[in-house]
C-alpha cells in the first residue's frame, strides 16, 4: 500500500483531536475534503479506522495502529528533510575552538555535544593549547573562541565560565584522609602520578612552581586526566588535578592545596564582533559549565 503523507498527517490530527472537523481545521482543509481523505484511507486499508459518533470520532484498533505508525513515519520524514536540507545550506567555515587540557576533559565535550546536535549547520575544529598560546591565536584571528585561564591578560572579550582550581587526590582512606588542606611542598614528598610533561597543565604548574620547587618523584606520567584520576583513585600515587575533573561520586580523597597559585578560573574568550555561531557556542559552554557545577 502507498500512503499519502498529507493523509497520514491529517489522520494523526483527527486521532489527537477526536474529531474530523478539528483535524481539518489544523490542516487548513474544508470538512468535506478532510472527510473524503479519511474515507479514502479507510478504503485503502480495507477496514474501518474510525467509529463515528455524535460528538466526534474514536479510533478502531486498526485506526489506533495506523495512527501510531503514521506518527513514527512523519517523525522520520521530518528528520530526513532536516538532514538533506543541511546539505543545501552553504557551509560556513568551521568554528575554531581552543582550550586547555582541563577544559577538554569534560567541559568542552559536553558543550560540543549539545551545540553540534542543535546546530547541524555549523562545524567545529577543536585543538588543545596552553592559555598563553590561545590568547595569541585569538588576538591574531587564528582562533575564534577559547576557554582560557584567568591569569593571562587579553584585550578580547572575556566572560567568567567556571572554577578550575587544583586539588590533590589520592586513594580513599590513604595519605590524605582527614586532611583539610595541604601544601604542595608536602605533596611532593609522596610518590606521585602525573600528566605528560608536555601537557598544558604540567607546563602551567612548572611555570608557577619555578626552578627552586621541590623535585617530586613521579611513578608514571600519563597523557590524559582520565588516566591520571584512575591511577590516583587506585592508590598508585597522589595526583594534582582540577577539582571539576573529579567525578563527585568517585571514591577518592580530595584535599585542597594551600598554595595561592592553585586557585584559578576558566574564562570564555572571543572577539566582541565574533559571528553569531561563536556566540552560540559560547552559550553552550556556559550551559555545560552550569551542568558540571
Amino acid at each position: 500500500m502507498r500512503y499519502d503523507l498529507d493523509d497520514l498527517r491529517l489522520f494523526t490530527h483527527v486521532a489527537a483531536e477526536g474529531s474530523i472537523t478539528a483535524g481539518a481545521r489544523v490542516m487548513h482543509l474544508s470538512l468535506p475534503s478532510a472527510s473524503a481523505r479519511v474515507r479514502a484511507l479507510e478504503a485503502q486499508a480495507g477496514v474501518p479506522l474510525l467509529v463515528r459518533e455524535r460528538r466526534g470520532v474514536r479510533l478502531t484498533p486498526a485506526g489506533a495502529t495506523l495512527a501510531r505508525h503514521a506518527r513514527e513515519v512523519l517523525a522520520q520524514t521530518t528528520r530526513l528533510d532536516s538532514a538533506v536540507a543541511s546539505y543545501a545550506v552553504p557551509r560556513s567555515a568551521p568554528i575554531r575552538l581552543v582550550a586547555g587540557g582541563s577544559a577538554m576533559h569534560q567541559l568542552v565535550p559536553l558543550a560540543l555535544a549539545t551545540f553540534l546536535r542543535d546546530h547541524p549547520e555549523y562545524d567545529v575544529n577543536v585543538s588543545e593549547r596552553r592559555t598563553v598560546r590561545m590568547v595569541r591565536l585569538l588576538a591574531a584571528g587564528e582562533a575564534d573562541l577559547g576557554v582560557i585561564l584567568d591569569d593571562e591578560p587579553t584585550p578580547l572579550r572575556t566572560e567568567p565560565l567556571a572554577d578550575d582550581s587544583l586539588v590533590v587526590i589520592g586513594q580513599a582512606g590513604g595519605t590524605l584522609s582527614g586532611r583539610e588542606s595541604i601544601a604542595y611542598a608536602e605533596v611532593a614528598e609522596h610518590p606521585l602520578v602525573g600528566l605528560d610533561r608536555n601537557s598544558p597543565l604540567s607546563q602551567w604548574m612548572e611555570d608557577r612552581l619555578g626552578p627552586h620547587a621541590p623535585a617530586p618523584r613521579y611513578r608514571t606520567l600519563v597523557p590524559t586526566l582520565h588516566a591520571l584520576i584512575t591511577l590516583a583513585t587506585a592508590g598508585a600515587g597522589l595526583a594534582v588535578v582540577p577539582r571539576r575533573a573529579v567525578d563527585p561520586s568517585a571514591e577518592v580523597d580530595i584535599c585542597p592545596l594551600q598554595d595561592a597559585w592553585s586557585t584559578r578560573h576558566h574564562l570564555v574568550c572571543y572577539a566582541a564582533d565574533a559571528p553569531e555561531a561563536v556566540h552560540l557556542l559560547a552559550g553552550h559552554l556556559h550551559a555545560a559549565a552550569s551542568v558540571q557545577a
